[in-house]
């Protein structure tokens, strides 16, 4: 093994010879996420309720054994064997401190992270250690796991303050370890103002390097990693970093416009929207890593017989999305590795007894669409679209493009705020009460579903990104 940095546009390894990075990211882990884990709203969330409900024993009991399960020496023995060589970890900051108890670190908070990093070293594959959460949340999305739509991590300066001593804590614990390829300090920031993002970027840089000099650093562009205009000429103060781009295509996602043949405008529209993302790094000769993209994919419970026709136009998606890469010699991690069915590279089955016992309740979660990734709101347009209309009515088209527009359009923001925020808020005891009269040994077995040996391998997904891996040795 080797320790990686940045050199030029490229990651190399300590001889300077190039290592492209192919991987996933651990999603729903460490920070968990509703479409991913099957709960309604936010993790906060979820965690006081089911505390409330069976009480703090046997709610600590089922999310640390929820943590155990989800990726074990299994799951790493798999990973590599498809050619994979890095894994993104997502973490949650209230895993490391508490917001009645600011800066006082919980060792507590190592004990998973350090298994997997472990794990996957042992088995020849480099993580990148990514802030997935940060307090008052850095961006407008769920898995910020505020619980609004307002990111006012930019308004606060001490919730600055507070992720720049836990990086520097961070880096402490992880200094000298060569099987961290590097570390991702903040997802996907949406800050308002495009230049607080920037002035953040350079306390954490100097924060890391005053402990850590060694490991690369990868900074997430604005606007959910897509934009990095306002970073004007900010890059020559920070060495051996690069530039981390989220390109998912709309193309893979239920409400996309069009059904995906890859047509010639089809795939300019694709080459087009990579492009404009790393358009600054290409400009300046910097190095770009996608820390995020891929599609999500139907599944028979719900879709049917259109299942198998929907998923291999996703595939085709992602087939075209890899030329591009590849011509690059781009490094990424796809989302996801593990989910509940829905985009990961492997999902716990029907007949486990978490998806068993939550059946149901999945199936409104879905029939409602009060998750926003990729949510198919068909049932329930028709109750929204008369609010949509009198917004359209009442407010000046002037004041209708609110940021983070055009990511978040304004119907996207009514839906935000009034299903994915409002109803699922509705829906967390439901979910929790799920646990009820349930013992320790039952508790663990909900969890255990989520164990390699219970899930399914989507094996068309996982073919692609073998050949895919193997070609650019």
């Amino acid at each position: 093994m080797s320790a990686l940095k940045i050199s030029g546009t490229k990651i190399v390894d300590e001889t300077g010879n190039e290592v492209v990075l192919r991987g996933a990211g651990l999603g729903g882990w460490m920070n968990m996420e509703n479409f991913i884990s099957g709960y309604p709203g936010c993790e906060h969330q979820i965690r006081q309720a089911l505390t409330e409900t069976v009480g703090q024993a046997k709610s600590d009991l089922f999310f640390d054994k929820f943590l155990e399960y989800f990726f074990t020496e299994a799951d790493a023995q798999f990973f590599k064997s498809l050619g994979l060589n890095c894994i993104r970890l997502p973490f949650n900051y209230r895993h490391f401190e508490d917001d009645l108890n600011p800066r006082v670190l919980k060792e507590s908070g190592f004990k998973h992270l350090d298994r997997v990093i472990s794990i996957c070293a042992d088995h020849g594959i480099y993580t990148i250690l990514d802030l997935h959460t940060a307090p008052g949340g850095q961006n407008t999305d769920w898995h910020a796991d505020h619980g609004s739509h307002i990111a006012n991590f930019w308004n606060h300066k001490d919730f600055q303050d507070r992720v720049t001593w836990l990086w520097t804590e961070l880096a402490k614990h992880y200094r000298g370890n060569k099987w961290i390829a590097g570390y991702n300090p903040l997802n996907e920031p949406t800050d308002p103002s495009h230049v607080r993002v920037v002035e953040f970027y350079d306390r954490v840089y100097n924060a890391i390097r005053a402990v850590d000099p060694d490991h690369a650093i990868f900074f997430d562009g604005n606007t959910f990693a897509s934009d990095f205009s306002h970073f004007g000429d900010a890059h020559k103060k920070w060495e051996n970093t690069g530039y981390s781009i989220h390109d998912y295509s709309g193309f893979g996602f239920p409400a996309s416009t069009e059904e995906y043949t890859s047509t010639e405008t089809q795939l300019k529209r694709l080459r087009r929207s990579y492009e404009k993302k790393r358009q600054w790094m290409d400009e300046r000769g910097l190095c770009v890593w996608n820390g995020e993209w891929g599609p999500v994919y139907a599944r028979k419970q719900y879709e049917g017989e259109a299942t198998d026709g929907i998923n291999e136009r996703r595939y085709r998606v992602l087939k075209d999305q890899l030329d591009i890469y590849n011509e690059d010699r781009l490094s990424w991690s796809i989302w996801t590795y593990k989910d509940i069915g829905f985009q990961g590279m492997v999902y716990i089955g029907l007949e486990t007894p978490y998806m068993t016992r939550f059946r149901d309740f999945l199936a409104k979660k879905h029939r409602l669409a009060i998750d926003a990734w990729g949510a198919d709101d068909t049932a329930v347009r028709p109750v929204y679209k008369p609010l949509v209309d009198h917004v359209l009515q009442e407010i000046p088209e002037k004041y209708q493009s609110l940021y983070p527009h055009p990511v978040w359009k304004l119907a996207d923001r009514i839906s935000r705020l009034s299903r994915n925020i409002l109803i699922s808020e509705f829906m967390v005891k439901e979910w929790a009460d799920h646990f009820v009269g349930l013992d320790e040994s039952e508790i663990d077995k909900l969890a255990q579903s989520f164990h390699f040996d219970s899930c399914v391998k989507r094996e068309g997904l996982n073919a692609i990104l073998t050949t895919n891996a193997k070609a650019i040795q």
